[in-house]
């Protein structure tokens, strides 16, 4: 592991987290979601991360925990480490109040008539940096094992990370009236997942080993599994229509598959 390849990674967990500032300018900016365009892309998002995580980063997870433990005990710890990730994003989830959880996606046009939304702006910028923690470990440590699965997983992130940022910045623009604050306030709130892989760097390299690594990868699966299915896929369909959410998913899986391919 060489201080390049780290570099890189806090690069690409930056781009991912910095994405909710394109979102609040689209809230601020924009008229109107284009809702077609949002649910093809929430769709292709959760296409890239439910692919990467079932073709490739289980598959090498479970490779490395076996060659340390053995075929059971290493099924077993992949197991574990794969329910692991899902029981934390959604303890996170399950923490935040649904009116201050910025997974509770907004369109940009609900900024008009949207008066239950007004919170002070710091509780709602508090809330999507618990959310975007633990994804700034996954895509700091999955950047560490492998750059042809980080890439497209920084890719999906930060699509993800866009709405999410609209549905930020409509209430603190409704708590503060303050467009600058608004946005400002939610593109700070996406430098949680760069502090998330320095918390990662910190504390996990020091214990870096193939077992670690294969408890990693099997717990960031999960995550990114529980957000693609209780986040990103409910997301698209609220905001278009069912067969162009499922046709962005496919292409998503279809883009991160040839990927995989050429770069093998």
């Amino acid at each position: 592991m060489t201080e390049h390849s780290i570099l890189l990674a806090f690069i690409l967990t930056a781009v991912a987290g910095l994405s909710t500032g394109i979102g609040s300018l689209i809230a601020l900016i924009a008229k109107q979601t284009n809702t077609n365009f949002l649910c093809a892309s929430l769709g292709f998002s959760a296409g890239i991360m439910l692919y990467v995580s079932f073709m490739e980063m289980i598959p090498q997870g479970k490779e490395e925990l076996v060659l340390e433990f053995g075929e059971k005990m290493g099924s077993l710890y992949l197991i574990l480490a794969f329910f692991a990730g899902i029981a934390l994003i959604n303890l996170i989830d399950f923490a935040i109040p649904k009116s201050l959880n910025p997974h509770e996606i907004q369109g940009v046009e609900d900024m008009n008539h949207k008066k239950s939304l007004k919170r002070t702006g710091l509780v709602v910028a508090l809330s999507i940096a618990i959310h975007n923690f633990p994804e700034g470990i996954a895509t700091f440590t999955s950047a560490l094992s492998s750059l042809d699965v980080a890439i497209p997983i920084t890719i999906a992130i930060a699509i993800h990370n866009i709405p999410e940022g609209i549905a930020v910045a409509v209430p603190i623009y409704h708590a503060t009236g303050s467009k600058k604050k608004a946005f400002w306030l939610s593109f700070a709130s996406g430098l949680a997942e760069p502090f998330g892989a320095l918390i990662a760097y910190l504390f996990l390299l020091q214990f870096w080993t193939p077992a670690m690594n294969g408890v990693v990868l099997a717990a960031v699966s999960g995550i990114m599994v529980f957000i693609s299915l209780d986040e990103l896929l409910p997301s698209a369909e609220k905001y278009g229509k069912h067969h162009i959410s499922i046709m962005g998913l496919v292409a998503g899986m279809a883009l991160m598959a040839f990927s995989l391919y050429l770069f093998v």
